[in-house]
């Protein structure tokens, strides 16, 4: 009976540590996924993580939002605003936070973070824009496009989380 006891004392310490093994871990320490930008024009974007592996296409736009979801050594794996993935460098890669616009047609510029607030601009999908803060609660951030600073939808970018809060 103490046999028995034992082995399944050893079991279950074994059994409840497994979750811990399974969450996924970045080499570089910070949180996978997350959100960063491209550092300068003509970034290759490559089929692996390595210079051996083959070009796949080439980020033209400087800023333009990724979503790190791997990372191996010193690459990352990215997904882009239109759900591919590739692995860039991460010396291609900056922190600085911007968004994309997705939405087809064009999206409203608002003076506040509300529907309700006075559209100040307009801007067409594909264009980028620094983020300045996105509130905590809120559906919108305060972007700066080139000259106009104004509060866009979050559900009209990419570069963004849903519920993401940056001040």
């Amino acid at each position: 009976m103490k046999v028995f006891l034992r082995i399944f004392a050893i079991l279950f310490v074994l059994l409840s540590a497994l979750p811990a093994f399974c969450q996924d871990v970045s080499e570089s320490g910070l949180a996978l996924p997350r959100m960063v930008s491209i550092r300068a024009d003509n970034i290759n974007a490559r089929s692996g993580p390595g210079t051996k592996y083959p070009i796949e296409w080439v980020y033209k736009q400087r800023g333009a939002p990724l979503e790190i979801i791997n990372e191996y050594e010193l690459w990352r794996q990215v997904r882009d605003w239109e759900g591919s993935t590739s692995w860039i460098h991460k010396t291609r890669l900056t922190g600085r936070r911007f968004i994309k616009v997705i939405t087809p047609g064009e999206s409203n510029i608002y003076a506040k973070d509300e529907y309700d607030a006075k559209v100040i601009a307009k801007v067409e999908d594909g264009v980028i824009g620094e983020i300045k803060k996105c509130p905590k609660g809120s559906e919108f951030c305060l972007i700066k496009f080139d000259t106009i600073e104004g509060w866009i939808a979050k559900k009209n970018v990419f570069g963004v989380y849903e519920n993401e809060v940056i001040k």
